[in-house]
């Protein structure tokens, strides 16, 4: 009788033989569940001192994970769509393991049972020309992660790309000069190309010069080198908008968020007399 597969084989497996081989998720599908593992790992050495090598499917119980969806609330500050984004990360593993190592089945089932939380549709907020402005001055152009920020923040509000879109962009997709547009993969794996700004192009020139580095690496890259997550431009926006409300008292009434600076974009383009099926081709819609 073979053993069976304890949790460092099952998640490299479900990563490489169900997500990418079989699903053939998109890149994006798979950066959100590896930082929800991520996160998840960080977790559990804090929580019961264990390496991501040493934990098995019985520490991650159903108590556990109630536990880090909890924490992240409440140390992270997270709403209750990217807390049901982790949990469908978790509950997509918990699957396959109940499929690929039957043994499992009661832990599996168990977490499978925890429950979405459920939370009120409210109106999207958009920000105010004066608001945007606040934003983008709130960087501290000095130092280096604050023209990066600044440039990220830009190349947020002018092109309305996901979050999603934003941390995947290369170096090679800005494309510059005549027809100055940023190439990406948005959902359903379909490339669009966003056209840029006079603004934008200028302050992406001055950051590709400063940034260096391959075509193929991270046009927004962390202090690692590597891509930022979704949860570090959560973070990026949080720092911001805290400083840009000094200035600019209307945005301590608003949750801003990167969806909220892509609504701010459609916002700002209907009211300058955009034809709605014109900013749901720019936006990656179907439609608006």
């Amino acid at each position: 009788m073979k053993n069976s597969r304890q949790f460092p084989d099952l998640l490299q497996s479900f990563f490489t033989e169900r997500l990418m081989h079989q699903r053939q998720a998109s890149a994006h599908t798979i950066a959100s569940y590896r930082d929800t593992f991520r996160l998840l790992c960080g977790f559990a050495q804090q929580r019961i001192h264990k390496e991501p090598s040493a934990l098995t499917i019985q520490d991650l119980n159903a108590e556990f994970i109630g536990a880090f969806l909890s924490d992240l609330e409440k140390t992270r500050g997270i709403g209750a769509r990217t807390r049901n984004i982790r949990l469908a990360a978790i509950h997509s593993f918990f699957r396959y393991v109940a499929i690929s190592e039957p043994i499992y089945s009661a832990v599996s089932q168990r977490v499978l049972a925890i429950p979405t939380k459920r939370f009120d549709r409210k109106p999207i907020d958009f920000l105010t020309a004066p608001e945007i402005d606040a934003l983008l001055a709130a960087p501290d152009q000095t130092t280096w992660t604050g023209r990066r920020d600044y440039t990220f923040l830009l190349t947020a509000v002018q092109t309305g790309l996901r979050v999603s879109e934003l941390v995947g962009l290369r170096c090679e997709d800005i494309v510059l000069g005549t027809g100055a547009h940023i190439r990406c993969m948005g959902k359903g794996r379909k490339e669009r190309l966003t056209p840029l700004r006079k603004q934008a192009v200028l302050v992406l020139r001055v950051w590709l010069r400063e940034r260096g580095g391959h075509p193929a690496e991270p046009l927004f890259p962390n202090r690692l080198g590597g891509s930022l997550s979704r949860d570090g431009v959560e973070y990026l926006i949080a720092k911001h908008v805290a400083r840009a409300r000094h200035n600019c008292p209307t945005l301590s009434k608003k949750r801003v968020s990167a969806h909220v600076l892509r609504h701010s974009l459609a916002m700002s383009l209907l009211n300058h007399g955009t034809d709605p099926s014109i900013i749901a081709l720019w936006l990656g819609h179907e439609s608006i």
